[in-house]
């Protein structure tokens, strides 16, 4: 994982908590086949490829307050 790409994205999610769960389920859709949304010209891992789908706004979350 590149540690400028983690950097970028925590400027995007600060919470760290949430930015792990964002990229552990983005990391586990790629590994399954899902298209990455981005380009690269290098070849990039399943991790790097979600944190750059974070800094570019490829991603959406929704924090929810956890009252039903």
């Amino acid at each position: 994982m590149r540690d400028d790409y983690l950097k970028e994205a925590q400027k995007v999610i600060p919470d760290s908590n949430l930015l792990i769960n964002v990229i552990s389920r983005r990391v586990k859709q790629l590994r399954r086949g899902s298209r990455a949304l981005v380009e690269s010209l290098e070849k990039l891992s399943p991790e790097d490829i979600a944190l750059r789908e974070v800094i570019e706004g490829k991603i959406s979350f929704e924090i929810s307050d956890g009252v039903n």
